[in-house]
């Protein structure tokens, strides 16, 4: 996530994010004290429990730096309005051309979408883009990663009523 990009998020998944980062915080010196247990035992198996407690940390790392930037750019708000148009903090219905399945997927930044229920797809990606500000019934063609041109179709767009 590059500096500037916005991520609108409900006050609920604000808050739910909020907490995972104080939790996280509140938990490096458990992983620091960890870490340096594992160095100080001479077995050299030990050096294995030394490796995990550092990847652990760095993987904490990387994820208090990813919610502090999220939430640094975020757009707290209610959910979007009920207006049938496509757009982030959407649940949206599409069928693909030639296909006769309908998918359901939530457009939104994979961290609003972390219950997992939904696939989520990024207003960033190809498809996410074709269908911002599509209304209902509105078809729009998008480009595959093999070059190819995909026909969609927005068959309902209603706001995500995520779980808090």
């Amino acid at each position: 996530m590059s500096g500037g990009d916005q991520t609108r998020l409900t006050p609920d998944a604000y808050d739910k994010l909020k907490n995972e980062l104080d939790e996280m915080i509140e938990n490096r010196p458990v992983i620091a004290a960890r870490i340096t247990d594992s160095r100080e035992e001479s077995d050299p198996k030990a050096h294995s429990g030394y490796r995990a407690a550092r990847e652990e940390q760095a993987q904490a790392e990387a994820r208090i730096r990813l919610l502090q930037e999220l939430l640094r750019n975020a757009k707290v708000g209610e959910a979007p309005d009920d207006d049938g148009i496509a757009g982030p903090g959407k649940v949206l219905t599409v069928k693909y051309d030639g296909d006769d399945e309908e998918e359901k997927f939530l457009l939104a930044t994979r961290e609003e979408g972390a219950e997992g229920a939904l696939d989520v797809y990024s207003p960033e990606s190809p498809l996410g883009k074709a269908l911002l500000g599509a209304k209902e019934g509105e078809s729009r063609e998008y480009e595959l990663p093999n070059g190819k041109t995909m026909k969609v179709t927005l068959v309902k767009a209603v706001p995500y009523e995520g779980k808090g």
